[in-house]
């Protein structure tokens, strides 16, 4: 079995409406969805905010 890796850039607006598009176009099994996680920080105080998805498809 061969894997691919695709990167969805992503930004707290939009992003369940770009997962959700991008994952009903894959032809293979979605193994995993990871989120890049940075930490930032504001005067509230120290938060994070997620960059891009990385998602793992098995493929055959």
């Amino acid at each position: 079995m061969k894997y691919k890796v695709h990167r969805l850039e992503v930004n707290k607006n939009n992003m369940q409406e770009k997962l959700e598009n991008f994952l009903n176009g894959l032809n293979g099994k979605v193994i995993a969805v990871f989120p890049n996680v940075k930490p930032t920080f504001q005067l509230m105080g120290a938060t994070s905010r997620v960059n891009y998805l990385l998602i793992v498809e098995a493929v055959n």
